[in-house]
């Protein structure tokens, strides 16, 4: 995505893939700070671990308490998480409304962005958000950092959702795994979105069951689009349409090993 987005900028540079294991990750942020590299993107297990060693985080990274963007800035390294606006910027893309509560499903990076984001001023801080997690007391520490309710499927008054997110891993090595096996979509709002974060396979078990019972379901490529034009904006000051990043993915079909949004299951 981001050689196609240098292509298109007319920018002589290029984005590359390192991998650096845990105890080098100091040294490798520290090579950062020498300015021959304008930032970089971190994957697990790095996104909560780089905290310590940059000088200033954006308000949704510190909330959110991950940074997937680094930036640098006269010697000094910006942590930003733009997994955040990515989602929102996707959600506008396939014209979510603001109306009606949202449940998130998971309760860790991912989910943590989601929930900020549909919080956050840059969202609708009048939704009610539930999050629901395998382990309740995880979805109870994220609802205390950042607002929402946790809940268990039972509790949560279908008919007033609008949007369901999957924000944990399943379906991502499972193609006929869902976070909701099984689950009666009847009781939601035909309006209703199902949004599953994983964007490997294109086509997840919880979207095709969406769709069974007569509702949209989108799946995370458009967040992971987004994203990338994000984080490639902070670093060059050039905003490169979606589609450049869009149309880079199709035509690898979504097969490079680009990491996706980290969650955990259920």
């Amino acid at each position: 995505m981001h050689r196609a987005a240098f292509a298109w900028a007319g920018l002589a540079g290029s984005y590359e893939a390192v991998r650096v294991p845990p105890a080098d990750l100091g040294a490798a942020l520290a090579e950062l700070r020498q300015g021959r590299i304008l930032g970089a993107n971190l994957s697990l297990p790095h996104k909560e671990a780089a905290l310590p060693y940059l000088d200033s985080l954006t308000a949704a990274a510190r909330a959110i308490g991950a940074v997937n963007t680094i930036i640098y800035r006269e010697g000094k390294l910006l942590g930003d998480n733009t997994d955040a606006p990515g989602f929102l910027a996707a959600l506008a893309d396939v014209g979510v409304s603001p109306d009606g509560a949202a449940v998130v499903l998971g309760a860790g990076g991912a989910a943590r962005a989601a929930v900020w984001a549909l919080r956050s001023p840059l969202g609708s801080q009048g939704r009610q958000v539930f999050v629901v997690n395998r382990t309740r007391a995880k979805a109870e520490r994220l609802t205390a950092d950042l607002g929402g309710l946790a809940a268990d499927l039972p509790e949560i008054r279908w008919a007033e959702v609008g949007l369901i997110v999957n924000a944990s891993s399943a379906g991502l090595s499972a193609p006929d795994q869902s976070p909701l096996p099984d689950f009666d979509f009847s009781p939601l709002p035909k309006s209703a979105l199902i949004y599953d974060m994983v964007y490997k396979p294109a086509d997840t078990r919880l979207m095709r069951d969406a769709r069974a019972a007569g509702l949209r379901a989108e799946n995370g490529l458009g967040m992971l689009a987004h994203q990338a034009r994000l984080a490639f904006l902070a670093w060059t000051g050039v905003d490169v349409p979606v589609r450049v990043f869009l149309d880079a993915l199709h035509a690898a079909q979504v097969v490079s090993p680009l990491p996706s949004p980290e969650a955990e299951h259920v």
